[in-house]
This record gives C-alpha cells, sequence and structure tokens, in this order.
C-alpha cells in the first residue's frame, strides 16, 4: 500500500501543451509554405495585399516572400500571345469583306497593377476583340474592293497604327499585326472572274485582228517583192539576154545535185530535166549541131 501511495501520476496539463506543440508547428509550417511565391519564366507578379489592396511593386522572375494570409499573388503571362479575329465590313464601294486579322500582343510589366485595377487577368478578352473590330471597320471603309487587293501591305500597316495607339491606352502593346485572310462575298467574286473572262476574251480577238493585219501587210510586201523582182527580171532580160542562160545554169545544177545525190539510178532526158547546157550558147539559144 505504501508504494502505491509513493507512485506520481502523471499531470494535467500534458495534453495542452501536446496540443500546443502540434498547433504550433502547424503555423510554422503554415507560415513557411506560404511566404514564398515563385514568379517563373516569362511571367511577372504583383500583390494584392487585405489591408492596403495592389502594391505597385511588380516582382520578377524568381521566388519571393511575402505575408500569409495578408498577401496574395497575381501572375500575369507577359510572354507575346495571338490573338486571332474575323470581321465583316463594308468596303468604301459597298463590297462585303470578309477579314481576318491576326494580332500579337503582351501586356506592358511596368503597367501591371493598373491593369489589373481596370481590367483584371483576362484583359485581352475584355479589350482586344472591340477595338480590333472597330478598327477594321473604320480602315476597310477607306478603300474600295480592288484596292483592298492591290494595296494590301498599305492596308495592314494602317491598320497596325490605329491598332498600336488605341492598344496603349489600355497598357497593351502590339509585336506585329497581320492579314490572315481577305475573301469578298460570291457576287463579287463572280463579277471579278466574269470581268478577267471578258478581258480575256477581248484580249484574244485583239490578237486575232492584229494577226490578220501583220498577214495583210506581209502579202502586200510579198506581192510588192513580187512584182518588183518580175520587173526586175525582166528589165535584166532585156539589158542582158545571158541572163536567162544563168537562170538555166543556176537550176540545172541544183537537178543535177538532187539526182546524184538519190539512192536510184534514173534514166531521163536531158532535155527535159535542163541538162542539155552543152547545146546552149552563151545568148541562151540552142545550138545547131554540125552534121558528122
Amino acid at each position: 500500500m505504501q508504494n502505491i501511495r509513493n507512485v506520481r501520476m502523471p499531470q494535467g496539463n500534458a495534453p495542452g501543451r501536446l496540443a500546443g506543440l502540434v498547433i504550433g508547428g502547424g503555423a510554422l509550417l503554415y507560415g513557411v509554405s506560404n511566404s514564398l511565391f515563385n514568379v517563373e519564366g516569362g511571367h511577372r507578379a504583383i500583390v494584392f495585399n487585405r489591408v492596403t489592396g495592389i502594391k505597385e511593386q511588380v516582382y520578377e522572375e524568381g521566388t519571393h516572400l511575402m505575408l500569409p494570409w495578408f498577401d496574395r499573388p497575381i501572375i500575369y503571362d507577359v510572354r507575346t500571345r495571338p490573338n486571332v479575329i474575323q470581321s465583316t465590313s463594308g468596303s468604301k464601294d459597298l463590297q462585303m469583306v470578309n477579314i481576318g486579322l491576326r494580332v500579337l500582343t503582351r501586356p506592358l510589366p511596368a503597367k501591371l497593377p493598373e491593369i489589373y485595377r481596370t481590367l483584371g487577368t483576362d484583359y485581352a478578352e475584355r479589350v482586344l476583340p472591340s477595338i480590333i473590330q472597330e478598327t477594321l471597320k473604320s480602315v476597310i471603309a477607306q478603300y474600295n474592293a480592288s484596292q483592298l487587293l492591290t494595296m494590301r501591305e498599305v492596308v495592314s500597316r494602317d491598320i497596325r497604327r490605329i491598332l498600336t495607339q488605341r492598344a496603349q491606352y489600355f497598357n497593351i502593346y502590339l509585336d506585329d499585326v497581320s492579314i490572315t485572310n481577305l475573301t469578298f462575298s460570291r457576287e463579287y467574286t463572280g463579277a471579278v472572274e466574269a470581268k478577267q473572262v471578258a478581258q480575256q476574251e477581248a484580249e484574244r480577238a485583239r490578237f486575232i485582228v492584229d494577226k490578220a493585219e501583220q498577214d495583210k501587210q506581209s502579202a502586200i510586201i510579198k506581192a510588192q517583192g513580187e512584182a518588183t523582182s518580175a520587173r526586175l527580171i525582166g528589165e535584166a532580160i532585156q539589158q542582158n539576154p545571158a541572163f536567162i542562160t544563168l537562170r538555166k545554169i543556176e537550176a540545172a545544177r541544183d537537178i543535177a545535185g538532187t539526182i546524184s545525190g538519190a539512192a536510184n539510178k534514173v534514166f531521163l532526158s536531158s532535155d527535159s530535166l535542163l541538162l542539155n547546157l552543152g547545146d546552149m550558147d552563151v545568148l541562151g539559144q540552142p545550138r545547131v549541131k554540125q552534121p558528122r
């Protein structure tokens, strides 16, 4: 009984100490895990404080400290992102134009606190569709349908200039603006094709007329040349009867060359082939054969 009396019972505050250790450890772990935040590459961060609101500081890439529960980081992607917008607008000559525009945009990192206050994190969806649609309609209305095709680079430059001015008002920077597609209504496309066919037919008819004119001039020149040649030959014969003998010699030479080059043997009269040159005198008259 004496031993039982000497046994010391555990003190009643031990469970409280254990609970305190558990709570303290949990609070320490929560504080450590929530006092750090990371900013990945190509991103920037701003911090919202429950007491003071949005801080003006913009956090670069890396690991940063914050007050647990009081601070909340807001991460922004500041890399260039493509935005493709389709629009239907009316040209200066009242033709409907379907145009697609590809815009590369990114937020200005130094203006992220103001962007969050005015537009939030979905700034691109709130701003870009409206200003792009309005810019496209205002620029397309200044050009005819044919000018939109032939002056595409000028149109793209005008769109970029106006869009850049509008986007800067919302602290958004435009890296590039390009027209991806440009199509017209079916009626206008059919009219353009019909016009091209008509122009091709007109060019073909003009070519036929020019060819006929050239053939006519060629025939006239040929006839004039033949008449001049006949006149000159007649004058040559009148002035020198030996001209005919020269022509007969040339004809005989051509015929002899053709016959000699043939593979077959030919037995024909020399009179019919103009080969009887030995019987002709210089004036082209046949020689009188002397009796043997």
